[in-house]
């Protein structure tokens, strides 16, 4: 429980500061180099089994010390900048399937929804309920976490759809089953907006963990 307490508090803090097939050639496609270079640090140490692998895009892959923050625990970070739902989708095989993690960490959604504006809540609901499908065919025993779509402020003309795609995924992770630990009181979808954040921490006695600073953000005050 403190594993996922910490990563609630810390990505939450971090993020409020100032289809499978493509036509293209293989190495014209998307992110295909960021794909090379994970592959390159695989072939000098691959990582060990049963560590806790993190997916998404750009808040996981400026996250680099978050090995640092979870000293208890392996963590493989396989995060890269602007990738969508789709993106996690192509390349599956080369990001989660060669590992064989005990828990899979999901960030990734706005930039779907930030790619045109033909794309819709249920259309990023239906992309991550395809991921989730995929991950959970391979790993039918393996938890499964997602970390909510966050209201940043550069894009606020979304916040109608984040809440939309939000609701969807929390409603779906309860139904699929999966829980903290066993508990069914406690859905494996970790809500990071910076209100009902504070709200978890006041509940639980620790209001002051979070500090606002004005022109910077939020700092995080564990003295």
């Amino acid at each position: 429980m403190k594993y996922f307490f910490y990563l609630f508090v810390f990505f939450s803090v971090a993020c409020n500061t100032n289809n499978k097939q493509d036509s293209k050639p293989v190495a014209d496609q998307p992110f295909w180099s960021d794909i090379q270079a994970f592959k390159k640090q695989d072939s000098i140490s691959f990582p060990p089994k049963n560590a806790i692998l993190f997916i998404g895009s750009s808040s996981f892959t400026k996250w680099t010390d978050v090995q640092d923050y979870f000293p208890g625990y392996t963590i493989i970070n396989r995060g890269f900048g602007g990738s969508t739902l789709l993106d996690q989708i192509r390349y599956e095989k080369d990001i989660i399937f060669t590992y064989q993690p005990k828990q899979i960490v999901i960030y990734c959604g706005e930039n779907d929804l930030a790619s045109s504006d033909t794309v819709t809540a249920q259309t990023v609901f239906g992309r991550f309920k395809t991921l989730y499908t995929d991950i959970r065919h391979r790993f039918p025993e393996i938890s499964i976490v997602f970390i909510s779509l966050k209201p940043s402020p550069s894009r606020k003309h979304l916040f109608s759809k984040m809440r939309e795609v939000n609701r969807q995924i929390k409603a779906f992770m309860r139904f699929q089953g999966d829980s903290f630990g066993g508990d069914p009181g406690e859905s494996n979808y970790i809500d990071v907006h910076m209100k009902n954040l504070r709200k978890k921490l006041s509940t639980a006695g620790n209001a002051e963990f979070i500090e606002t600073v004005r022109g910077i953000g939020y700092r995080l005050n564990m003295a």
